[in-house]
């Protein structure tokens, strides 16, 4: 086991010791962009250490390239069990120092926990938590404070120091020239879709801010294939010719390297939020069912919140929110004037 908390005076003694990092997060797509700020700390402090990352298929276009990471490792959930074994026996030939899992089910404490590591880490909330080395609390509430990168950041304090970095993406120069052509004038971005319903800011709202933004700028709509035809709704029913519909046409990368020179970026309570982040974009998050307290705002120095002015009794409802308003009424989004929106920046 290695060392559980090291004075500064011998931590270029103690980088010897760690050639080689696993770091686990099969969550969401945006947890994994909000887990880059462990590999930006980690890098920082072992520069000479091998990085490597473990996330579910489908996330891996975020950290192509990364110039970080040595090696990306892609776990099918489609072929669950599997996949994992298969996973399990590769990782254990890597001989890793430490293993760092951000994820609290299961099948991530299985990858930490028979990987074969000399130290591993996680959340007491893992099932398999009770065979980590260093165990750590994780704690959402409607009261909390702090930031998930915050509570992330616990893994590895003693190996590095207590304050977090922000998360960052690296769009390679094929995604930069891939928006160049979007750039010729100033522009908005909106990415109008999430997974859960609750988390998404109904379309008439979407489409009453677009028909009041400045029409003498683009507005790009963003989002993922599945989100081209909600865009394609949205752009149906506005007016004037300024409007883009790029859902499904930009990679991950790609909509970052728009974001990051957008006048604004608006998004959901989703991973759109977290890429603007990424590259300290200007960003207006609407927060419908979900609250700011969970820890998962916008970290870009030019960010706010928009949501509900009124306390409802039922918010927040989950922290992941629904398929549909348990209520029927989905008060905490329809509540939220456009007016809200257009005065904060």
């Amino acid at each position: 086991m290695l060392v559980n908390s090291i004075p500064t005076s011998f931590r270029a003694i103690f980088a010897l010791l760690v050639n080689k990092i696993l770091v686990i997060q099969t969550a969401f797509l945006g947890d994994v962009v909000l887990a880059t700020s462990l590999i930006e700390k980690l890098i920082k402090f072992y520069p000479d250490s091998e990085l490597h990352f473990l996330l579910r298929a489908g996330n891996e276009h975020i950290l192509k390239g990364h110039p970080h990471l040595k090696k990306l490792w892609v776990w099918n959930k489609k072929k669950k069990y599997t996949s994992l074994l298969k996973i399990v026996k590769a990782l254990r030939n890597e001989r890793y120092d430490v293993i760092i899992n951000l994820h609290r089910f299961f099948s991530s404490g299985s990858f930490t926990v028979f990987a074969g590591a000399k130290e591993t880490r996680g959340f007491r909330k893992n099932p398999l938590s009770p065979f980590f080395d260093k165990k750590f609390d994780h704690q959402i509430s409607p009261d909390s404070e702090g930031h998930e990168i915050e509570r992330n950041h616990q893994l590895i304090q003693d190996l590095t120091d207590s304050t977090p970095m922000r998360p960052v993406l690296y769009p390679s120069e094929v995604d930069y020239s891939s928006v160049q052509k979007f750039k010729h004038n100033e522009y908005f971005t909106i990415a109008p879709a999430s997974v859960w319903y609750t988390k998404q800011w109904p379309k008439t709202k979407w489409i009453e801010l677009i028909n009041r933004l400045d029409r003498t700028l683009n507005i790009y709509l963003l989002g993922a294939p599945g989100d081209k035809e909600l865009c394609d709704t949205i752009l149906k029913a506005c007016s004037g010719t300024n409007i883009i519909n790029l859902a499904g046409e930009l990679g991950p990368l790609a909509s970052v390297a728009l974001m990051e020179n957008a006048k604004m970026n608006f998004v959901n309570d989703s991973a759109p939020l977290h890429f603007a982040s990424s590259v300290n974009a200007p960003v207006r998050a609407v927060f419908c069912s979900t609250i700011k307290n969970f820890g998962f705002g916008p970290l870009s120095d030019d960010s706010a919140v928009v949501e509900v002015e009124q306390p409802l009794a039922c918010r927040p409802c989950g922290l992941h929110g629904h398929r549909s308003c348990p209520q029927g009424h989905f008060k905490c989004a329809m509540d939220i004037s456009v007016n809200k929106l257009l005065t904060s920046f």
